[in-house]
């Protein structure tokens, strides 16, 4: 069977956009690992070429001129009430994302990391580049045929179902939200709970939630999604005919584990 992959470093080095929709924390990791690459290799085998915010309240113009990074700004919130049309409405995502897409030809990227993408991707935006995202749940866990953590609330509602362990999934970006083919999942980190720790409070709930995605977030996030890049830049990950998720030859339906 023939596995092509996502990327073939006989090409060069992978050339990949960063969107973003605040603080772009995701994106610094990556540009941290690109340079720590760089230092070991001599080169990176991927490089961030370009910054796309949607929000202009974000931190991407920071960013870029700490790192020396081309930004591009398009505030949706602007794009929309310009429009008197809601955030709803996908057709004027579409719309959106095709000058999106044409802001960022200049700069022939072939992956777009989604470091805290806050705006649904229409399928004109999916198809343009491969975008890889990172989950802060175990993607490979399943319910009944299908993923049991997926959302905004996915640590919350791991801690719920009595999880032990919690751990940060890398998916392509495809139409259902968190649906994606799996690439890669962290090493699994511990749940902590207070020893007083009652679910039925809210405000104790929601606090607890969100230290351990603190915590998933430096060893699950920062570690995958930098990981996934590289692999994707050396060639490592492809798919086959079927679209199954190959590393180094090895078919990986549910994610390559760390």
């Amino acid at each position: 069977m023939a596995i092509w992959p996502f990327h073939d470093p006989k090409d060069g080095e992978l050339k990949v956009v960063g969107l973003m929709s605040g603080s772009g924390t995701n994106l610094l990791r990556i540009l941290e690992h690109q340079y720590k690459l760089a230092k070991e290799r001599g080169a990176s085998p991927y490089r961030i070429v370009a910054l796309f915010s949607d929000n202009a309240d974000s931190q991407a113009l920071n960013i870029g001129r700490e790192h020396d990074l081309p930004v591009i700004v398009r505030d949706i919130g602007a794009y929309y009430a310009k429009r008197n049309r809601p955030r709803s409405d996908m057709h004027l995502r579409e719309a959106y994302d095709v000058e999106t897409i044409k802001s960022l030809a200049f700069f022939e990227a072939k992956v777009a990391a989604y470091g805290g993408y806050m705006s649904i991707a229409s399928e004109k935006l999916t198809s343009a580049f491969v975008g890889i995202n990172v989950h802060p749940a175990d993607l490979g866990i399943r319910e009944n045929g299908k993923r049991k953590f997926t959302g905004d609330h996915a640590v919350r509602d791991a801690i719920l179902a009595g999880e032990t362990t919690l751990a940060s999934s890398t998916h392509i970006i495809e139409p259902e939200v968190d649906g994606g083919r799996l690439l890669a999942i962290s090493h699994p980190i511990p749940v902590e709970l207070p020893k007083d720790f009652d679910p039925t409070n809210r405000e104790i709930l929601e606090n607890v939630s969100d230290a351990n995605q603190e915590r998933l977030k430096t060893e699950g996030d920062w570690i995958v999604f930098p990981m996934t890049l590289e692999y994707l830049a050396d060639g490592r990950l492809g798919y086959d005919e079927n679209g199954t998720i190959h590393f180094d030859g090895e078919p990986i339906p549910e994610g390559l584990r760390l």
